[in-house]
């Protein structure tokens, strides 16, 4: 990935906090047919990922495979009417703001219910933890949970390597980025607010 040195981001507790809150990640690996990719929810324990797959999958067939796992936080188009620099010289452009974490290892497929029955009750709670009545998997029939279990496998990768790129105007000075910060909360568009927040963390976390 290319990463100029002001994009790169290397504190772990970062990295790991995207994955906990973007966990739906692009899973690209290798086939005989050419490259693959998957899509598909990650619960982070330490410094290795779980999830599952049905048993049709390509990757239910890849242990032992060489898998790049992206995890893509929020993003969102950046207007240079935003930078008050823009307004002085004219001389800014458009961008895309940004923060993707990118995690390389290989995959390890785990056929084992009494696994796959934890890994599942970890995701379900943490997931429905905000609901008002929370779905549990005992509140399923046991045989539909046995039958379900039968037909996925478990997915292993422990990180080999972590590196994380959050383009978040970080080239330009404080002033551009507070005017970007208030642009993306005036208008307020899918996803926005977290790109905004995230730029706002990002630039109070700076020595």
């Amino acid at each position: 990935m290319y990463t100029p040195k002001h994009f790169a981001e290397t504190r772990l507790e970062i990295l790991h906090g995207l994955i906990r809150a973007y966990p739906f990640a692009t899973v690209v690996t290798r086939t005989a047919n050419g490259l693959v990719a998957n899509h598909l929810p990650f619960e982070l324990v330490g410094g290795v990922v779980h999830g599952h797959v049905a048993r049709g999958n390509e990757l239910a067939q890849l242990d032992g495979a060489e898998v790049l796992l992206v995890f893509r936080g929020p993003d969102g188009y950046i207007s240079p009417n935003w930078y008050p620099s823009k307004h002085e010289t004219g001389r800014e452009v458009p961008t895309w703001n940004y923060a993707v974490v990118h995690v390389h290892g290989r995959l390890r497929v785990i056929d084992d219910a009494a696994w796959l029955r934890r890994l599942l009750e970890t995701l379900t709670d943490h997931h429905e933890a905000g609901q008002p009545q929370p779905w549990k998997i005992t509140d399923a029939p046991d045989d539909h949970i046995e039958k379900s279990l039968r037909a996925i496998v478990g997915l292993e990768v422990a990180i080999e390597r972590i590196e994380g790129k959050f383009k978040l105007s970080q080239n330009h000075p404080a002033r551009n980025r507070a005017g970007v910060i208030a642009g993306l909360r005036k208008r307020d568009g899918d996803g926005d607010a977290e790109l905004a927040a995230l730029m706002s963390i990002q630039q109070e976390s700076e020595p």
